[in-house]
């Protein structure tokens, strides 16, 4: 997998940058017919989903309004009739977007495209983690605890963060005694807060009955 990890940027860019980067080197070098951790989708609707997403804000409704949803697979069945290459090359560089407006990238991008890099990298054979920047974790980390907040909506468990790669350092994401406790680097914790199962190094501390819902709730973002 070291061939298709795509960071090969210059570190000057911000991560959410290098991660967009990457994860057009990870899904040029694959193609477009592998697997993704996606549900069925395939890297070309993954691609497609992104340039969607960013491009055409009619089609992407359906990604938030559930009775939308044919506009977003609608827009995404066009995206995806262009040649793959044509496809990677618009995600790469899409211009002006209000995705790219400053502050509003990362916010929106860091999680998504790191998330999306990994579904790429985890549906295929023998994955391996990557082992990330401590700056980048760090990166990460710092919007973990919205995310995991977000994700948990629905879930009345106390629930705590803590980083393995930093000891001592931990946020609360729901406030409660007896809290689940659930420890990695912060790129694992992302992964699993926004639904992923395939995970490296993730513990789960707290009553057995919490900890099972929280690893068995529905925590797409």
């Amino acid at each position: 997998m070291a061939a298709v990890d795509g960071y090969r940027r210059a570190v000057s860019l911000p991560l959410v940058r290098r991660e967009r980067h990457a994860f057009c080197d990870t899904a040029l070098a694959l193609g477009p017919d592998v697997p993704t951790l996606c549900g069925g989708w395939n890297s070309r609707d993954l691609v497609a989903h992104l340039l969607v997403r960013e491009n055409s804000p009619a089609g992407a409704a359906g990604i938030v309004i559930s009775p939308l949803a044919g506009l977003t697979e609608r827009a995404m069945a066009r995206a995806a009739r262009a040649p793959f290459a044509d496809m990677v090359r618009k995600l790469r560089d899409p211009g002006l977007t209000p995705y790219r407006l400053p502050g509003v990238e990362r916010l929106t991008n860091l999680l998504e495209y790191f998330v999306h890099h990994e579904d790429l990298r985890r549906a295929q054979p023998e994955w391996q983690p990557r082992e990330l920047p401590a700056a980048d974790e760090d990166e990460l980390w710092k919007l973990l605890p919205g995310a995991a907040r977000l994700a948990t909506r629905k879930l009345g468990e106390p629930v705590v963060v803590r980083r393995s790669d930093r000891p001592g350092v931990e946020a609360t994401v729901r406030k409660g005694p007896d809290p689940v406790v659930v420890t990695g680097r912060p790129s694992e914790l992302v992964l699993f807060f926004f639904g992923r199962s395939e995970l490296h190094d993730v513990t789960f501390d707290g009553p057995p009955a919490a900890t099972a819902r929280l690893r068995e709730a529905d925590r797409g973002i």
